[in-house]
């Protein structure tokens, strides 16, 4: 876990409070009954109080309503020249110099998990300040703000009184870099979820996807690498309209697979290469969609088939 230490100019030792006991007390004293309101008193100027209000209210309700009016244009001036939000501001940075100088300000946040999540975009994520009282940090908005990052599968956000932040980060798992129809590359998770567009190239040693929905190529991607001589010359899995896939050599050959059963064709293809040494001739195309034929194309363009068994 690494520690982002912010020097603090001063810190005062907080004495601990004693526990004090509390006892529960009886009195034979009678008490009021709860919920009702005490009797307005009656001397003289509370009554002449109350008279001159109801007779400005009853006899001049004009004077009653423009000094409304004049107490609401009062509070609205002060609101649009900035009055209250500036007095608002002074007492929260009085406040927060207060909890600061009592040792409850952040100073430190300690990040752990994260080796793909740059530390500045996690800080701006979080968007704690220097000296900030460590009570009115928001930390379930500061989690759902990391849960936005592309690398962030999880995170955890913890106040270690009296003035560190601890964020634990869970990363994504690259799995595969993937081509959108549109020709963007996706760095993609096991579930082809997608994780980011930046800095792919260093991940060009991943399986490549291609095609529509071919995200999700967590199976075929599996399956290939339990048949060494057909794993060793893939250089991409191409989803075609969504329903199947076709096997990308390294020498530009093209193997198509049936939607159904394909697994049993990855088995007849390692056949193929090892036993009949079917890239070693001018095989520009493999299709492997016939139950009872292997259909071949040539570099010359012309096409062979040969049934199942005898094939090249």
């Amino acid at each position: 876990m690494r520690s982002l230490k912010i020097d603090r100019k001063s810190s005062r030792s907080r004495a601990k409070p004693g526990r004090g006991s509390a006892r529960a007390s009886r009195t034979s004293s009678a008490q009021k009954p709860f919920g009702r309101r005490k009797p307005p008193s009656n001397n003289i100027f509370a009554r002449a109080f109350r008279a001159t209000g109801a007779w400005i209210a009853f006899r001049r309700p004009m004077l009653t309503l423009t000094a409304a009016l004049m107490l609401l244009a009062l509070i609205a001036a002060l609101f649009v020249g900035g009055t209250v939000g500036r007095t608002v501001h002074t007492v929260n940075t009085a406040t927060a110099a207060v909890f600061d100088d009592a040792g409850f300000g952040i100073s430190k946040v300690h990040l752990a998990g994260n080796s793909r999540t740059p530390t500045e975009s996690i800080l701006a994520a979080l968007g704690f300040e220097l000296g900030q009282p460590i009570f009115g940090a928001d930390i379930q908005t500061a989690r759902k703000k990391l849960m936005q990052l592309d690398w962030v599968a999880d995170a955890d956000v913890r106040r270690r009184y009296p003035d560190d932040i601890s964020v634990r980060i869970v990363e994504k798992l690259p799995f595969a870099v993937w081509q959108a129809p549109d020709d963007k590359l996706w760095v993609v998770e096991r579930d082809g979820g997608l994780i980011t567009t930046q800095g792919v190239d260093q991940f060009r040693r991943l399986p490549l996807l291609a095609g529509a929905g071919g995200a999700s190529a967590a199976d075929i991607v599996d399956a290939v690498a339990q048949h060494r001589a057909v794993f060793a010359r893939v250089k991409a899995y191409q989803r075609v309209s969504e329903r199947r896939w076709n096997l990308i050599l390294d020498d530009g050959v093209v193997v198509k697979l049936p939607e159904l059963n394909w697994q049993k064709e990855l088995d007849a293809l390692e056949r193929l290469i090892i036993d009949k040494g079917i890239l070693e001739r001018d095989v520009i195309e493999i299709d492997l969609r016939s139950p009872a034929q292997y259909f071949f194309v040539l570099k010359s363009g012309e096409k062979k088939n040969e049934p199942r068994g005898n094939a090249a």
